[in-house]
């Protein structure tokens, strides 16, 4: 019998050979049947609870294919620029941010434009004029780049400069000072130690483990921030997720989570590769593969950044940024990396990388041909996260090597939240066309995996997805939209298929787990621009209701 019938649903499976249906029954975490209301409602017991959907649409768990987890979870608590532009804007916030939390050691904003004080650039002394006598910093929306005020600089040791690795800077004025902003995850962690949290985020900004390891109490206080991340996620109908940020200390957190019943999604975990590291460290990513061989949490995966950002114009392109002589360079040497590659390959291990640039799209693509030349062709799935402008040359050699893209919806300039003016001061004019193409990139057989980059962007998928649909096209450009099931399989199916997940989630199928997610709406009649206001009436993850909508019972 079923522990669970969700029926008098539009169930959109996909599952290609039974794509629809009316009800779905569970039983001990997974998919125990899928078909007619009829069919289903036999599997009726006495203890069965059974859910009405009235007509609402039905489908697997949304799987997020590039987040953040743990960071997203810290940011929460603290100060949230988005939306926030101007000097007085930004003072205000601060201002009361800093009454409210009278004892943090530093005050820590997130979501600041690079314009919130217009075409000017931050300094430090612009945010003295707001808090001199406290540490204070704002970080940008892509987690780039931090500004800080003098008495963080000074607290953090950063004041009169620092020698920093290749690609990461503090930025210096005219008076051999430091000027506040500081470029890549180097230069700002030790504006980050000083908040007492820069353990959370040694994975992504230096691939080191945490040294001494948290005790109870610590793992404690972290817990209750990834539990905050993960709640946040079940409220949009998040049940799997590749985490872009972690290490081993990450991956010990949740198997704890997961040991107290506290896990209510699936968190594939990388091991971050950094340009300093020797092949040998790749040793602790397989390490982290056979530490973690469940179906909730998972490794299995390196992640690297080969550039940075166009904002910061440390994204790496193969021509000079618009206006200046600067291109970037890519964070790893381009034949050192094809040997990471290859080893990471070889090991069985998956590859995601950071490409943002023309340039360092094209460096990565080499990196994966050069692993597939060396070690003939295999189930890699080996993606590029974000690839937001590529040379036409380029564009066929993902379909032909496998390599999925792995791109972000809300991440187009003037499509969501950022603002369309990026366009100009980034990309030259005549580029446009090669910018954000994800439908092109499908056309030529690149499997597609959709996110948000959480908290760089908003978490909530329905706005993503009303972001693939509305997207308009840019002056003089291509339609890049795809389909409205193609933009679902990318949010469920592919982006499981591209975290090598899909024998455990993704499709509304017998025998997989059960993670489900009921929109409160008729997804197929909803017009798309109002999709990204539909809420989530219930989230299931692993045959738990891990969110139920107001109202919906």
């Amino acid at each position: 019998m079923a522990e669970m019938i969700i029926t008098n649903a539009k169930v959109l499976t996909m599952d290609e050979g039974a794509p629809r249906a009316e009800a779905v029954a569970v039983a001990g975490g997974k998919i125990l049947a899928v078909g007619s209301a009829d069919d289903v409602g036999r599997l009726t017991g006495a203890g069965t609870q059974v859910i009405d959907a009235g007509g609402r649409t039905l489908l697997p768990g949304f799987v997020e294919s590039h987040l953040h987890l743990v960071l997203g979870g810290n940011e929460l608590t603290q100060l949230q620029l988005g939306g926030v532009l101007g000097f007085e804007a930004l003072s205000a916030a601060f201002l009361g941010y800093a009454a409210a939390n009278p004892d943090k050691p530093l005050l820590m904003a997130q979501g600041a434009a690079y314009e919130i004080l217009g075409d000017a650039a931050v300094t430090r002394q612009d945010l003295d004029r707001i808090i001199a006598d406290r540490p204070i910093a704002m970080t940008s929306p892509d987690h780039h780049t931090v500004w800080a005020n003098t008495a963080a600089l000074q607290a953090a040791g950063l004041l009169h400069g620092a020698t920093m690795p290749h690609g990461h800077e503090v930025v210096m004025a005219a008076d051999g000072m430091a000027a506040g902003e500081l470029r890549e995850f180097e230069a700002f962690s030790p504006i980050l130690a000083l908040s007492g949290e820069l353990h959370l985020q040694l994975g992504i900004a230096t691939g080191g483990e945490p040294e001494p390891w948290p005790d109870a109490a610590q793992r404690a206080i972290d817990k209750d921030k990834v539990a905050a991340g993960l709640a946040h996620c079940a409220r949009h109908g998040i049940t799997s997720m590749v985490n872009m940020d972690g290490n081993l200390y990450t991956l010990r957190l949740l198997q704890e989570m997961e040991a107290e019943g506290r896990l209510t999604a699936r968190v594939k975990v990388p091991f971050h590769m950094k340009p300093h590291m020797g092949l040998e460290e790749l040793e602790r990513a397989t390490a982290m593969t056979e530490a973690a061989t469940g179906d909730w949490v998972f490794a299995g995966f390196v992640k690297m950044f080969q550039d940075g950002v166009v904002d910061s114009r440390t994204a790496y392109m193969l021509h000079d940024y618009p206006g200046t002589n600067a291109r970037s360079e890519p964070l790893f040497d381009p034949e050192r990396f094809k040997d990471i590659c290859a080893e990471a390959d070889r090991r069985g291990l998956q590859i995601a990388v950071h490409a943002i640039g023309d340039g360092a799209v094209q460096v990565t693509i080499d990196g994966y041909e050069a692993a597939q030349v060396r070690n003939g062709k295999r189930d890699s799935r080996h993606r590029i996260e974000h690839i937001e402008l590529i040379d036409r040359a380029d564009v066929p050699r993902l379909g032909a090597l496998g390599i999925t893209a792995s791109v972000q919806p809300p991440h187009p300039p003037g499509v969501m939240d950022f603002p369309l003016s990026t366009m100009d001061h980034v990309f030259h004019r005549h580029r446009w066309v090669d910018a954000y193409l994800w439908k092109t990139l499908a056309d030529h057989g690149a499997p597609l995996a959709f996110a948000s980059d959480w908290p760089v962007t908003d978490v909530s998928v329905m706005r993503g997805i009303q972001a693939a649909l509305t997207r308009v096209p840019f002056e003089g450009c291509q339609d890049e939209r795809v389909t409205l099931d193609a933009v679902l399989r990318a949010y469920t199916a592919g982006g499981a298929w591209a975290a090598h997940m899909e024998g455990v989630t993704g499709r509304l199928i017998p025998g997989l787990a059960a993670d489900l997610v009921l929109i409160d709406g008729d997804i197929e009649s909803i017009p798309a621009t109002g999709i990204g206001a539909t809420g989530i009436a219930l989230t299931v993850a692993g045959g738990q209701i891990t969110h139920q909508g107001t109202g919906f019972a």
